[in-house]
């Protein structure tokens, strides 16, 4: 009887390392965190390197495309921080000065560093909700 109870232990044991082993590999990897700009401003050396969904709105005029490329350089801001970001690849449409934005990518000494299809620009025009029939603005 003791044998047979080794051998369950044993094989309880096994599974237990190869199940924490597995979801550490895959949750070590695939963890973004989702952050606003003001956020990773205020201690920037801590969210460097680290996977990231950075949310924040493109500033007016700083949107610089290289010639004959599909390099762009810009600035998105959130409650008065600002980080410079780089991207190649194509953007969305209504990516613009203005625009609300959420990259994804990784915050590096120099700006964040957006994965190639990582601009995810929303569009609040769309969505606003309608003035009531028959309100009046008086």
């Amino acid at each position: 009887m003791a044998a047979k109870s080794i051998k369950i232990g044993a094989t309880v044991v096994v599974l237990g390392l190869a199940l924490t082993g597995l979801l550490y590999s895959t949750l070590s990897e695939g963890t973004e965190y989702y952050k606003h700009v003001d956020e990773i401003m205020a201690n920037p050396v801590v969210w460097e390197g680290k996977r990231l969904q950075l949310h924040g709105f493109v500033v007016e005029k700083s949107v610089l495309v290289k010639p004959n490329t599909l390099e762009y350089r810009f600035q998105i801001q959130n409650n008065g921080k600002v980080v410079p970001a780089r991207f190649t690849g194509v953007v969305p449409d209504n990516f613009k000065g203005g625009a609300e934005v959420v990259l994804k990518g990784r915050l590096a000494h120099d700006g964040f560093d957006v994965d190639p299809n990582g601009v995810m620009a929303k569009c609040p025009s769309k969505y606003q909700a309608a003035s009531p029939a028959g309100a009046s603005g008086s």
